[in-house]
């Protein structure tokens, strides 16, 4: 199992993290490929985030988080919300993407411009160019929820990458193969790192290991996922 720990990081502040402290540190802004057509971006978006992190209060007002429920009627952990031009649900029908908030009735919250930017230019960064994503789906992570290995496969396009960014909370990225017995790698997710993975990894399994407790100036207790496709 190859594991990949968080680089260095300023902070004005000591941030209590898993009941340890965690000093400050330089930051860094390093691309760090760890998968066939797999790309850590470190620090990405730590000049944005607190830009991000208002959008995500905007969208959230507007379309609340909630905890879906899957095909097989589990509930889910993690809470979610969408953005964009259609949003991704879970329910006792099935997984799919539609246009319409079934809470509310109306469509999901636009996508803001900074987050379409934020996205576009990490898959630049990462390779991809031409990526224009018409969904975010955004996950709120509070310690004791995690994200079972799964796939991403209800898009119609899967030349497309996925662009995934986090914000608040340290966390364990999995990233394992096409099939569930691959090896998984473990990635230690901080604060406005970004990951972007297509091409031969596009369909591999992922997930987030169980969120320890802990504190971030800028979230409080919660870590935030921001989750960029083209999904039609």
């Amino acid at each position: 199992m190859i594991e990949y720990w968080p680089s260095k990081r300023t902070s004005d502040s000591i941030v209590r993290q898993n009941e340890s402290l965690l000093l400050p540190f330089e930051t860094q802004r390093i691309i760090e490929p760890f998968a066939d057509g797999a790309v850590l971006l470190r620090a990405e978006v730590l000049d944005k985030a607190e830009g991000l992190l208002e959008e995500v209060r905007a969208i959230a007002h507007a379309a609340p988080f909630r905890r879906m429920v899957t095909p097989g009627g589990f509930t889910m952990s993690v809470a979610m919300t969408n953005c964009g031009d259609t949003g991704w649900i879970t329910d006792r029908r099935g997984y799919r993407y539609g246009a319409i908030d079934p809470e509310s009735g109306h469509q999901w919250p636009a996508m803001p411009a900074l987050f379409r930017a934020v996205a576009v230019t990490a898959a630049e960064r990462a390779g991809y160019v031409g990526f224009e994503p018409d969904a975010c789906l955004i996950n709120r992570y509070e310690p004791g929820s995690r994200m079972s290995l799964h796939q991403d496969k209800n898009e119609r396009d899967f030349a497309q990458p996925i662009v995934s960014v986090s914000l608040g909370l340290l966390a364990t990225f999995q990233f394992g193969g096409a099939t569930r017995k691959d090896p998984v790698r473990k990635i230690f997710l901080d604060h406005a790192d970004v990951v972007v993975w297509g091409g031969a990894s596009r369909l591999n399994h992922h997930g987030v290991l169980t969120l320890k407790n802990g504190w971030h100036p800028s979230t409080g207790r919660v870590r935030y996922n921001l989750t960029f496709r083209k999904a039609l």
